[in-house]
């Protein structure tokens, strides 16, 4: 198992750096960039003297024009003034030299310095990895600890009227969409029409450093109610589902089938036959369950709660095209992503012994 966990962590690399590579490229093609930005707002702006200096006729001979195929945003500007932009972003360099500068410094974890925050893209991520943290971790364990339990139960009495009361309920809170369901609970829990029981901003009260330990404690979970509420309602249905599902294909099997000849309860087969086997397939989505959670599902939640969290600071990166900030976001993401899915390998190892990957790889 060492020389396949060490096999795995090698072959990291080469996936980060393909990862990186198309997002890259995908890049390069799409418009717009912090450039293109600048100079729109330079050229549109009277407080940077270019206007002026346009009015008085100075500096024509160095203007860059559209017609030349230039940026169109760009017409006015001195040429200089554009040279320097790119330079000052870093993008005077062929892609290429960009590109391998930017794999030695994230695998270094150098991140360098956000385009439009004057932060550290390291300093950025690490005051929005408690937001996404509380959100995701809570998030994944209510909702493993209700769909599996749901799902087996479920699965035990298949057809019956638990399963499909529950299955009713089950489609109408996956047919809610989180963001929805979040809006639902501030009109009613959050100050909105009814009542005032929980608070609509942050992650916690303004005088958190002055409580006690369990006074924080409470401040925290009371905070993260409503939003964990509202991603884990919609979060379960597919978990529970695909539990329910393994655990009816499982018993249906021969060796299920012989052990309840040989006399064995129904619990006893159920976990020390059925569980371990049904677990697998729920286990190899933990991974991008979480990743999911962390970044792309919570987006809307971490709005609506004015929460400011990883997966706000990457759509706003996106947008702005603050490159430093958004590829440090997906390395950081793909990293974590190819680490879970590492631990569920291992995770499948522990509950059942017979799995040998290193036999598998050759």
């Amino acid at each position: 198992m060492l020389f396949y966990i060490f096999k795995r962590l090698l072959l990291i690399i080469p996936t980060v750096i393909g990862i990186m590579f198309i997002n890259f490229a995908v890049v390069q093609i799409i418009p717009g960039g912090p450039v293109e930005q600048m100079m729109s707002t330079l050229y549109h702006s009277d407080e940077t003297g270019v206007i002026s200096r346009l009015e008085s006729g100075g500096g024509s001979e160095t203007l860059q024009t559209a017609d030349e195929g230039g940026y169109k945003g760009a017409s006015g500007l001195e040429a200089e003034l554009i040279a320097e932009l790119s330079s000052y972003y870093g993008l005077d360099k062929p892609a290429p030299e960009r590109f391998i500068r930017m794999l030695i410094n994230y695998f270094s974890f150098n991140f360098g310095e956000s385009f439009y925050r004057d932060q550290s893209v390291i300093s950025l991520i690490a005051d929005k990895m408690p937001v996404s943290i509380s959100l995701g971790l809570w998030t994944s364990i209510l909702i493993y600890f209700i769909s599996i339990p749901l799902g087996i139960a479920k699965a035990m009495r298949d057809g019956t009227g638990f399963d499909l009361s529950t299955s009713t309920l089950i489609t109408i809170g996956y047919a809610i969409p989180n963001f929805l369901f979040a809006i639902f609970l501030i009109i009613v829990f959050a100050g909105g029409e009814y009542f005032q029981w929980f608070p609509l901003r942050g992650l916690v009260s303004s005088n958190f450093d002055e409580l006690s330990f369990w006074a924080k404690v409470k401040d925290y979970f009371h905070h993260l109610a409503l939003p964990i509420s509202a991603m884990v309602i919609s979060g379960f249905a597919g978990l529970t589902l695909l539990t329910k599902n393994s655990f009816i294909d499982e018993i249906s099997k021969q060796y299920v089938i012989t052990a309840r000849a040989k006399g064995l309860g129904e619990i006893q087969t159920l976990f020390r036959h059925v569980f371990r086997n049904a677990m697998l397939l729920i286990i190899s989505s933990f991974p991008s369950v979480l990743v999911s959670l962390l970044f792309a599902s919570s987006l809307l939640i971490e709005v609506i709660f004015s929460l400011d969290g990883l997966g706000l600071l990457g759509f706003e990166s996106t947008v702005r095209h603050d490159y430093p900030v958004m590829f440090a976001s997906l390395f950081f993401f793909s990293l974590l992503g190819l680490f879970l899915k590492l631990i569920s390998d291992i995770l499948y190892v522990f509950i059942d012994p017979r799995i040998d990957f290193e036999k598998r790889i050759g």
